[in-house]
């Protein structure tokens, strides 16, 4: 994927209208908390190393889901201000932040959100930033972060199964959709993440950028393979019944040649960039 086609990509998300981003998680906000991996400790600590958080900073997180990356800062003790504009996904991170009472969760978009000028010391956004039209992401982080604050985002790319697992899933996917039928290896996605590192250069707002990931193994069953599958976009917008057919056809296959379960890989990333 080049620098265009990912310009593109992000568009595709940040170019809906507000509405139909807010709601777009909703048919999946239940399997999304199930199913979708954690970031893993490693990359959270390091994250905290190279921007100093401790218990007296305060972050401000946009788009916070249902508190995937926000229950791994929470035990630091900052003051957390979360953004989360879909009511499920809403629901959901008060559910998971219950315990922390630190972590306050508004159920308000980040364009919509009334800015609090250089307050913060650290904007995150974990999986999120894409969804945000650029001049309004960018700009209005920079403008909410004191002025020796850091713009944290977070990746967690696509989970793989190895290559020949994949080439066996293929033929299911080449009868029932073929246009969801792609393979991501390491160097696609390494180039990906540089792509989401240099549009961080790019928008002029931010510095000294650092970028790191780590790669993490999770095996998954037939079912909750199937459910993590349920909450990636493409998969949201195929038909019922084509997704039906697609859903039995990767069933059978991985319970038949994969024992019923799925060796999967991913990268989670950071991209940390000091305000100008």
């Amino acid at each position: 994927m080049n620098d265009s086609d990912l310009k593109q990509a992000i568009n595709s998300y940040s170019g809906r209208n507000l509405e139909q981003r807010k709601n777009w998680y909703s048919p999946a906000a239940e399997a999304y908390n199930k199913a979708r991996p954690k970031y893993p400790q490693e990359l959270i600590r390091q994250v905290i190393e190279i921007t100093q958080l401790s218990s007296s900073s305060k972050i401000l997180e946009v788009g916070c889901g249902p508190a995937t990356a926000t229950v791994a800062f929470a035990p630091l003790g900052s003051t957390m201000v979360c953004l989360e504009p879909n009511p499920n996904f809403y629901q959901l991170a008060q559910q998971n932040c219950n315990q922390y009472s630190n972590v306050e969760i508004q159920n308000i978009s980040f364009e919509e959100w009334s800015l609090e000028a250089k307050r913060f010391d650290a904007v995150l956004a974990a999986s999120s930033f894409h969804w945000i039209p650029q001049e309004v992401a960018y700009l209005k982080s920079a403008q909410a972060l004191q002025p020796d604050g850091h713009l944290i985002l977070l990746w967690n790319k696509e989970l793989q199964p190895s290559y020949e697992v994949y080439q066996n899933l293929s033929t299911v996917y080449q009868l029932y959709a073929p246009s969801l039928s792609r393979y991501e290896d390491r160097e696609t996605q390494e180039k990906i993440l540089q792509g989401l590192g240099q549009i961080v250069e790019d928008s002029g707002l931010f510095q000294d950028l650092v970028s790191g990931y780590v790669e993490s193994e999770i095996t998954y069953t037939a079912d909750e393979y199937l459910t993590l599958l349920n909450t990636y976009s493409p998969y949201l917008k195929l038909d019922h019944t084509s997704k039906e057919a697609l859903f039995k056809g990767l069933r059978d296959k991985i319970e038949c040649d994969c024992g019923g379960s799925l060796r999967l890989s991913y990268l989670s990333a950071f991209h940390i960039a000091q305000r100008c």
